[in-house]
């Protein structure tokens, strides 16, 4: 069966009144509304469902309300909307209630968490910002929840997971409506937790609005959506609001940055603070001890108390993937998970099967007489720099590089990512991640631009012209046993967008497919 977002939709959720969904978002409020059963609410007028209340946003070049006779005609109960919304509406003649509110992306949000009926209440629930290793840490968190034997959902860039339906993710926090309709479902299918991604667009656009989580995070802040936010201190005020009583009491915060520190020390929450990178920095935790296990892809450290109830505590952990990165991300959700009551050995339990969908997803071990070949989301210098240095310890060959960037997106990072690779890994191999509506060859001109100001001569640096799936198969093919190969940018992405089309396109099983050809070059040969 193929699962769709439409598959994630409670079946009894009680009704409210549209007089009573509405209370205090509109001034005016009729009496006959009180007599309009509302089954729940939607942004998209693709997926509205009979007994649904339609909120109608205004975007850059189109009015939602311009579809109001189509969700009408679908069953929808009534339109919430703008003055300009409303006038586009009625224009229609639509019969059912046209609600004017002055803000429906604001209100997008709270007006789900009343019409689904507060799923987050239902449950313990979590939410991690950071512009890296947010999608690891929560996937930590989802496995030590269920280590303590929660029933846990899980909603991030990689996929959303409820129970056995599983689907890859759209974006990484999903519109307010779609985002209380499949908490909704959670809880009717008996979830215990719930875990959140959330990005600072959706914290700048009221994606979560009104909630109120059992504990939140921050991993980090990068050079990453300047063409959005313009300043790294704009940026950063998107992300540091998950870590105020506006949606939280209690937070875990990392300052391995400055960004972190800043946000620490502004910060109104009771909040724990951790550093995975400096033992003598000032944090309540750090890192004191990371020890690569190598044979088993892992790492082995200890965090240890600072300040006050736990000077001097040390917890031994293991994290079931390589790399200091990952060792940040561990400690973060450890003191996320615990921070709620989550005993400390069931936390321990799950970071040491931790297993996360495109982020140092091992594809091939090198006991397999292949490459060691490994899919990892890293799209930014920072993380770039961090996890190829991580896998140099683990390659007695040489470390081989797929990677791109994408399209209409902040282009100021594609120099100094460029020249992150060109500094860090062997061989280079420059392809497409999702060059949207840019011109994909002037993309990879200004990778190899940046790749130029460190490799002059350009050794070992191939430009794959064709596809990327040519590039992950001309690398792997190239390839020694000892050698690693890196496929970066795209992690667990379905597709690949080019020219407005969505073309499905997944690195893990692309690159199985190549090590299928190895394995069998290498059966020939021999």
């Amino acid at each position: 069966m193929t699962v769709t977002f439409r598959d994630f939709r409670p079946q009894n959720i009680a009704p409210v009144s549209l007089a009573r969904l509405v209370a205090g978002f509109t001034p005016e409020i009729d009496a006959s509304w009180e007599e309009i059963p509302v089954r729940g609410v939607s942004m998209a007028s693709d997926e509205i469902l009979a007994g649904e209340a339609f909120i109608a946003v205004g975007g850059a070049n189109v009015h939602a309300a311009k579809f109001a006779g189509e969700v009408e005609s679908l069953g929808a109960v009534a339109v919430i909307t703008d003055a300009k919304g409303a006038q586009i509406a009625t224009s229609q003649g639509v019969k059912i209630p046209v609600v004017t509110v002055p803000d429906p992306r604001e209100a997008a949000s709270p007006l789900a968490i009343r019409a689904f009926d507060n799923p987050a209440g239902k449950m313990k629930t979590v939410a991690v910002t950071g512009t890296n290793g947010k999608t690891t840490t929560c996937f930590a968190a989802k496995f030590t929840f269920e280590a303590a034997g929660l029933a846990t959902m899980i909603l991030s860039t990689a996929e959303t997971q409820v129970g056995d339906l599983r689907i890859q993710s759209s974006r990484t926090t999903f519109e307010g409506p779609m985002l209380q309709r499949i908490l909704a479902y959670g809880v009717e299918q008996g979830m215990q937790a719930a875990v959140v991604e959330v990005s600072a667009h959706a914290l700048a656009l009221a994606r979560i609005a009104g909630m109120k989580f059992d504990a939140t995070a921050f991993t980090n802040l990068q050079h990453d959506h300047l063409d959005y936010f313009h300043t790294m201190e704009n940026y950063l005020a998107a992300k540091a609001r998950l870590c105020s009583k506006e949606f939280t009491d209690y937070s875990v915060i990392c300052v391995d940055d400055k960004w972190g520190q800043q946000l620490a020390a502004n910060c109104d929450t009771q909040n724990l603070t951790v550093s995975a990178y400096d033992p003598a920095a000032q944090a309540d935790w750090v890192v004191t001890r990371k020890v690569n296990n190598i044979a088993h892809a892992a790492c082995d450290f200890t965090l240890t108390g600072k300040t006050e109830p736990n000077v001097g505590r040390e917890e031994k952990i293991t994290v079931a993937l390589p790399g200091e990165v990952n060792v940040q991300d561990a400690a973060i959700a450890y003191l996320l998970v615990t921070g709620i009551g989550i005993p400390a050995e069931a936390v321990k339990a799950g970071l040491a099967t931790l297993a996360v969908p495109g982020r140092l997803e091992i594809v091939s071990r090198r006991n397999e007489g292949t490459p060691l070949v490994i899919n990892d989301y890293a799209h930014t210098p920072e993380a770039l720099a961090s996890i190829l240095r991580t896998m140099q310890e683990f390659t007695p060959g040489k470390l081989h590089l797929v990677f791109g960037t994408d399209g209409d997106r902040d282009a100021t990072k594609r120099v100094p990512l460029a020249k992150v690779a060109a500094q860090e890994a062997d061989i280079l191999w420059v392809t497409d991640e999702n060059p949207r509506t840019e011109n994909a060859q002037s993309i990879r001109a200004q990778l190899l631009s940046g790749i130029k100001e460190e490799r002059p001569e350009m050794e070992n640096v191939c430009e794959v012209t064709t596809c990327r799936r040519d590039a992950i198969r001309k690398a792997i093919l190239a390839a020694h046993s000892d050698d690693t190969v890196m496929i970066t940018g795209k992690g667990a992405e379905p597709y690949q967008e080019i020219e407005g089309v969505f073309h499905a396109f997944n690195d893990t099983p692309v690159a199985r497919d190549c090590l299928a050809a190895y394995k069998n070059r290498a059966h020939i040969q021999g």
